[in-house]
């Protein structure tokens, strides 16, 4: 539905007349809420191939400033270059710009919610696509989520998505033994970021050893993705496949 409002734009507001109506909000907003790796970039891409536009990702440390209106001008500036490329203009961690108006208690949140203010403006008056990714939607000024046209949820992936996931994540080239899917998708209870990360772990380990990737390369790339969350494995905690890791302890 939000491809489509591009797409037909000029049906809608030229041919049928809509833009006398709709002379101002004419741009496409929507927010992507949802855990980290839940697929919240790769829709923006995805969207962005689809309409054949430029995915222009905005750097929030390169804008974000403490200096009284560096702020504002420095969107004002993203704004203008991307009204220039007709790119879509994409906010990854959104929450940290467009965050909740504080309480005015001393001039720092006097001029935090002067920047509020101005971005409400720009996202009004922006007619291109703009998504804005964020990972707490409950960081969320409400007044800025009445202003996007579509608020999109990518929950965490259940039982059946994780296991469609590990079903496609191997490219057809690669060559693998019988994966037990089943066991992987319900066992460990990953995001599509996640799984994509152990996938690419264990074609390298298979890579290097000149074999196909096999149960034993997956599950040592779960162990290294736990290992990043502090999670430490050992064999028995590999179920049924146990026997296969026992070696990497000895």
């Amino acid at each position: 539905n939000a491809c489509a409002q591009v797409e037909y734009r000029h049906r809608v507001y030229d041919q049928w007349g809509f833009g006398k109506k709709v002379a101002y909000g004419r741009g496409l907003s929507m927010l992507f809420t949802g855990p980290p790796g839940t697929g919240k970039t790769m829709a923006a891409q995805v969207m962005a191939n689809r309409l054949g536009l430029e995915l222009y990702k905005v750097d929030l440390s390169g804008v974000l400033s403490k200096y009284v209106g560096e702020t504002e001008k420095q969107l004002g500036a993203v704004f203008d270059e991307v009204k220039k490329s007709q790119s879509i203009l994409f906010f990854d961690e959104a929450d940290a710009l467009f965050g909740k108006r504080t309480e005015q208690r001393d001039s720092n949140d006097k001029y935090a919610n002067a920047s509020t203010a101005y971005l409400l403006q720009k996202i009004e008056e922006y007619e291109g696509v703009m998504i804005l990714a964020t990972n707490l939607l409950q960081n969320f000024d409400s007044a800025f989520l009445r202003r996007f046209k579509y608020v999109i949820e990518f929950p965490f992936t259940d039982i059946t998505r994780r296991r469609k996931i590990w079903e496609h994540v191997f490219p057809a080239e690669v060559p693998r033994e019988m994966l037990d899917v089943e066991f992987l998708a319900e066992e460990y209870k990953f995001s599509g970021s996640q799984i994509k990360n152990v996938a690419v772990a264990a074609a390298f380990l298979a890579a290097a050893k000149k074999e196909k990737v096999t149960m034993k390369h997956v599950l040592t790339g779960v162990k290294r993705e736990l290992a990043k969350t502090g999670k430490q494995m050992i064999a028995s905690d590999f179920g049924p496949y146990y026997y296969l890791m026992e070696e990497q302890e000895e």
